[in-house]
C-alpha cells in the first residue's frame, strides 16, 4: 500500500463491484444503475474498511476498463479481479497488474461466465505475475476445481462461502472438496449470505461459516458483495449487515483477523 494513505481505515472488503450504466453491458443480463467508487468508499467507512478489492462483475464481459479506471483513481489503495479472455496481451497484464490487479475470475454459474478452458490456457501467465484465481462455482464444482489445481501452484479464492447454502448437510462430499482445496492452500471469501439459502440476520449460516473458518484457518477474507445485485437498487440491505454474520459466528477477535487479512491475499 501507498505511504500516503495512512490516514486510510486498515480494513479490507474484498467483493465489491463498481457500475455505470453509461458502460456498454452485455445482453441478456440485469441492467445495472450506477454504483461508483466514490460511494462505496463512503459506505465502508464507517466500518473501519479503507481497502477495496472491485470485482469484475460477469455483466461487463471482459471488459475491465470500469474497475481499472476506478482502480488508477488513487494508485495503491484498491486491489482488482479481472475476468479475461484468452487472447489477452503480456503488455496487457503487466499494465493491469501495476493498477493493483492480482487475480482472475472464473465464474461457473453465470451464464456469460468462462471456465475450465480458459484457466487452462491463461494459467502459466497467472502463475508468473503471483496472480490467484477466484471462483464463482456451486458447492457441487469445489471437487472439480481442485482437480483443476491440483500440482498447478496457482492459489484459488472461493466466493460466497464455496457455495456452501444451508441446504449443504455435513455428509455432504462438498465439504470434502473443500479439504482438499485448504491443502491446496486455497482462501474462502466469507459473502453473498443472500446468494446462499439465507435469511437477515443470516444465522442460519453460522454454523457452515465455523466450519469453514476450522478447514481453511487463517486463509479468510471478508466481502461485502456491494451492491448487491440480488436486491432492488432502492433496497439494498444496511452495510454492517452482511459484516455482522462474520461477528456472530466468529466473535470479534476471530472477525477482526479476517477484516484485515486482504493486505496479505491482494499484497
Amino acid at each position: 500500500m501507498s505511504a500516503s494513505n495512512n490516514a486510510i481505515p486498515s480494513g479490507w472488503d474484498c467483493h465489491v463491484h463498481v457500475f455505470d450504466p453509461a458502460h456498454p453491458a452485455q445482453a441478456g443480463h440485469y441492467r445495472p444503475v450506477l454504483r461508483d467508487l466514490p460511494e462505496i468508499e463512503q459506505t465502508a467507512l464507517p466500518l473501519g474498511v479503507g481497502h477495496l478489492v472491485l470485482v469484475q462483475p460477469s455483466v461487463y464481459g471482459t471488459d475491465n476498463a470500469l474497475i481499472l479506471r476506478a482502480l488508477a483513481r488513487e494508485p495503491g489503495r484498491h486491489r482488482g479481479v479481472a475476468v479475461l479472455g484468452t487472447s489477452v496481451t503480456d503488455a496487457e497484464l503487466d499494465a493491469m497488474h501495476a493498477l493493483g490487479v492480482r487475480g482472475v475470475r472464473f465464474n461457473l454459474v453465470s451464464p456469460v461466465g468462462n471456465g475450465h478452458e480458459a484457466f487452462r490456457a491463461l494459467a502459466p501467465r497467472l502463475k508468473a505475475r503471483g496472480w490467484h484465481v477466484q471462483w464463482y462455482a456451486r458447492h457441487d464444482q469445489l471437487a472439480t476445481i481442485a482437480g483443476l489445481h491440483a500440482g498447478g501452484g496457482l492459489t484459488a479464492v472461493l466466493d460466497h462461502l464455496a457455495g456452501l447454502h444451508t441446504g449443504v448437510g455435513e455428509d455432504d462430499p462438498a465439504w470434502a472438496a473443500l479439504q482438499r482445496l485448504a491443502d491446496q492452500g486455497a482462501w474462502v471469501k466469507l459473502s453473498g449470505w443472500y446468494r446462499l439459502q439465507a435469511q437477515a440476520p443470516y444465522d442460519a449460516l453460522d454454523d457452515h461459516i465455523r466450519h469453514v473458518a476450522q478447514t481453511l484457518g487463517e486463509r479468510l477474507v471478508w466481502g461485502s458483495d456491494w451492491p448487491h445485485t440480488a436486491f432492488a437498487p432502492d433496497a439494498l440491505p444496511p452495510y454492517h449487515s452482511v459484516w455482522q454474520p462474520v461477528v456472530q459466528a466468529l466473535g470479534e477477535t476471530r472477525a477482526a483477523r479476517v477484516r484485515a487479512a486482504g493486505a496479505l491475499l491482494y499484497a
